[in-house]
């Protein structure tokens, strides 16, 4: 069984077809909460005025669209198997070789973890400071992340149906929101605003960024899509629910940073300091909104970083690793405005780390295994089928360092003008591919030594 009495309700076994609750209007709202995130506008308000608003959401629009491909494809191994994205990493990875790309996952979490949790506490400062004039960064920064880990502790199925709630309220009330920016600042001054004279954002990088906003998405998102009815579901639902959440989030980004620019004030990414100053009530709502949308996100981040911690030890109860690491998150987001500052280089980090891992995920599962992981063998390794060279697959290692090492070096060191996204991907996986077709083959058969162990 996949399911747990109390607290301790989920494991990385395989999540029975009967047990399945994620059906298509659930998929739609999970993928909506996870990506209406206040991170996600962050990520929009650095596009404006560098580019014409236009220009951007068309930008934001096909990079949905195209990230979101291997996204869903990643999701629906998870489908097809019941198991959480981590766990999965055995099959190309190697059944103990998987260990360090979901022990980086969970640190990465966790970074994820700090930054909403940080972000919800200072949305849910202003929201309460509209409403009643009191103002506690500190305080509110603890609620969020006791809220978090009370809807974490739960599982799966808390989260779903939290999901299905908070992100109905997110795009009644982002509707909300942006109607009463584009009526009173006047959404024609928007779209006709003047482009930056020194832009630092250019098409491409911009195009680049949001690519690598879904490759964020891609070692979390079988931990939720193996609880999807079916594979239409999993896939239709979360490429959809992605793609109008991500429109949604940059878009609320790009045109809070464009008014606050001509409204001649600080540019910033939150609703709430643009338009609370004018309607308090308003501002109160787009408080809400932003807290909401990293309420969210922040379970889905805890809920992913437990599951990759239980991909490391199986053994080991999820309820206990969720309450130690959304304190930990307490802590990391008491650092504040640090973790603004960093931010765009977190995402690339993010990128550098976690492309590869794809890109190798998916060849080794879609192309090297034709579609089929036996995942009962993941989980005991019993007949050593994803064992390789004593539990590690020391070709996929290398290259993941290949696709890394590249990532790296045409991201921070001499950054090419497409961005290094989809050349990582690409790079990855053709490399991996090659390797295992020309001198792995041998790795994927257990030898009879092993088999004797």
């Amino acid at each position: 069984m996949s399911t747990e009495v109390g607290f301790v309700r989920d494991s990385v076994r395989p999540v029975p077809q009967s047990e399945r609750s994620m059906k298509m209007f659930s998929t739609f709202s999970l993928w909506i909460g996870a990506n209406v995130v206040v991170t996600t506008v962050f990520t929009g308000m650095l596009f404006v005025p560098d580019l014409k608003f236009t220009t951007a959401m068309l930008i934001v629009l096909i990079g949905s669209l195209i990230g979101g491909i291997p996204l869903i494809l990643t999701g629906n191994i998870g489908t097809r198997t019941g198991l959480p994205t981590m766990i999965l990493t055995r099959g190309s990875f190697g059944h103990r070789g998987s260990a360090l790309p979901s022990a980086v996952n969970t640190l990465v979490l966790i970074g994820w973890s700090w930054i909403q949790a940080y972000m919800g506490g200072l949305s849910l400062d202003h929201a309460v400071k509209y409403a009643t004039g009191y103002s506690n960064i500190n305080l509110f920064v603890i609620l969020t992340e006791v809220f978090v880990v009370a809807i974490t502790v739960y599982g799966h199925h808390a989260i779903e149906k939290t999901e299905n709630i908070v992100a109905t309220l997110m795009l009644i009330l982002s509707v909300v929101v942006f109607s009463f920016m584009f009526v009173h600042f006047h959404i024609s001054n928007l779209l006709s605003m003047p482009t930056s004279a020194h832009p630092v954002m250019t098409t491409m990088v911009a195009f680049d960024i949001v690519v690598a906003t879904a490759f964020s998405w891609m070692t979390s998102s079988g931990d939720y899509n193996r609880n999807c009815v079916d594979q239409r579901t999993s896939l239709l639902g979360t490429w959809l629910g992605y793609t109008v959440a991500t429109v949604v989030a940059m878009g609320l980004g790009a045109a809070v940073s464009g008014f606050s620019l001509l409204s001649h004030t600080t540019q910033t990414y939150d609703p709430t300091d643009l338009i609370g100053g004018i309607n308090p009530t308003l501002g109160f709502v787009a408080g809400i909104v932003i807290f909401l949308s990293v309420l969210s996100t922040n379970v889905m981040a805890l809920y992913s970083a437990s599951m990759s911690y239980l991909a490391i030890f199986p053994k080991s109860k999820f309820f206990m690793p969720t309450l130690v690491m959304g304190i930990i998150a307490i802590f990391g987001a008491l650092l504040k405005g640090w973790l603004l500052d960093h931010f765009e280089n977190f995402l690339l980090m993010v990128g550098t780390l976690f492309i590869p891992v794809s890109a190798i995920v998916l060849v080794d599962y879609y192309v090297l295994k034709r579609g089929h992981y036996e995942a009962e063998e993941i989980i005991s390794g019993a007949k050593r089928k994803y064992w390789y060279s004593g539990g590690v697959n020391y070709l996929s290692y290398l290259a993941y360092i290949i696709g890394a090492v590249f990532a790296y070096c045409f991201t921070y060191v001499h950054p090419l003008w497409t961005g290094a996204t989809i050349l990582t991907f690409v790079i990855t996986a053709v490399i991996y591919f090659g390797l295992m077709k020309t001198v792995g083959v041998r790795l994927t058969l257990p030898s009879v030594e092993s088999l004797g162990e």
